[in-house]
């Protein structure tokens, strides 16, 4: 028997060992079979759990309105401030084209311009008035236009 335990040895010794010989796996046999249970459902467990559920829904939506409300009111404040801005450019600009029509209809610029090209104020007897019907004091008058006829030579 000693002569077939050498036998053996020497064919262990004759393997290769493994250069990495790290921690050894160790199995242990499991004497509990479980495949075969069945497990029995608690009714007052399943309606704890649709409580809770439905309280999270509850607390997610009311969390998500007002994040909704919030991010909004936000967004509504810039397109305030923006719409602000926007009407004091226009106003501005209202300003300075209001600035440019005295300007350009001031009657000096209009005789400057108006001797430039030429032109000469009108002789005694060119200009003809239309509204030339005789005026009652105690008449009503229509509200009209003057409208001035300069006939050029």
């Amino acid at each position: 028997m000693a002569a077939a335990a050498v036998a053996v040895q020497g064919a262990v010794r004759s393997r290769r060992k493994p250069c990495w010989t790290g921690t050894p796996e160790i199995y242990f046999a499991k004497p509990i079979d479980n495949s075969r249970l069945v497990k029995i459902e608690d009714p007052r467990r399943a309606r704890e759990m649709k409580q809770f559920g439905f309280a999270l829904a509850c607390l997610f939506l009311l969390v998500m309105t007002y994040t909704w409300q919030h991010f909004k009111a936000i967004e509504y404040g810039y397109k305030i401030e923006f719409m602000k801005n926007e009407r004091n450019g226009l106003s501005e600009l209202n300003r300075t084209l209001r600035l440019e029509e005295a300007s350009l209809r001031s009657p000096d610029r209009i005789d400057k311009l108006a001797r430039q090209f030429g032109m000469q104020p009108p002789q005694a007897g060119q200009v003809i008035r239309m509204d030339s019907a005789p005026l009652d004091a105690g008449a009503p008058v229509m509200a009209s236009a003057s409208v001035s006829v300069i006939s050029v030579p």
